[in-house]
């Protein structure tokens, strides 16, 4: 176990106890994810608040660990060869903790692969297409008259839902028989389009049976219903 103090982040948030993970998040879709999976693999971790409110992304401390100032973000300890690991971006994330604990990831190589693709999915899709969504329709698209934006990502997410709707059908989780890394990157994208997006009527959520009874699922386990509230909001 190494020393982590020589991290600047360490100055803003300190470590309670610095041989534990360290999560710097918001209980955002994308930071619930990491969140969630802290839960399920039951790792040593300590949360700490990232306030969008007081722009704690921009701060210096933060910016050391992630130019890129987004939440969540892991400072680990005990990272590779017994050396501290600071990690960004919720996928980069989700799959290094999957390899460390050997959880909910596959260790067949074609399954691993397969997971992976999905997880790639949502990063690259099933989420950034959702969240402008939210923002053309719940926050800025009232100051826009023109309504393609909001119909484009109206209608793309649509096309996303389609498509985890698909994959979904005949199996219990993306993968199949087991929850993996793949349903912790998606569910939260889906719950927001429905709760804090209130965007379901839009997408025409009813449509797609196999994603609500599958949201559904992911949702009542125990770490996620955990993870929605880390870390706890001032």
């Amino acid at each position: 176990m190494s020393d982590i103090s020589a991290f600047d982040i360490t100055k803003k948030w300190p470590a309670s106890d610095p041989t534990k993970l360290q999560l710097y998040s918001l209980p955002t879709p994308n930071g619930v994810k990491v969140s969630a999976m802290l839960e399920e693999t039951g790792l040593a971790y300590e949360p700490h608040l990232v306030n969008f409110g007081t722009n704690d992304q921009m701060t210096p401390e933060f910016l050391s660990l992630n130019p890129n100032n987004k939440i969540p973000a892991i400072l680990d300890p005990n990272g590779p060869g017994g050396k501290p690991l600071a990690l960004w971006e919720s996928g980069s994330i989700l799959l290094y903790l999957a390899e460390k604990t050997g959880k909910f990831i596959s260790s067949d190589a074609a399954e691993r692969h397969e997971t992976v693709q999905w997880l790639m999915w949502q990063m690259g899709g099933f989420g950034p297409i959702p969240g402008q969504l939210g923002f053309f329709h719940k926050f800025a698209g009232k100051d826009y008259e023109d309504r393609r934006p909001f119909e484009r990502y109206r209608d793309e997410t649509k096309r996303l839902l389609g498509v985890l709707d698909k994959r979904l059908e005949g199996r219990d989780f993306i993968m199949g028989s087991d929850y993996s890394i793949a349903d912790i990157a998606c569910w939260p994208w889906a719950r927001t389009i429905t709760g804090f997006y209130e965007a379901g009527e839009h997408v025409g959520m009813e449509n797609f049976a196999n994603v609500i009874r599958w949201q559904e699922v992911c949702e009542a386990r125990p770490a996620s219903v955990a993870a929605v509230n880390i870390p706890a909001r001032d």
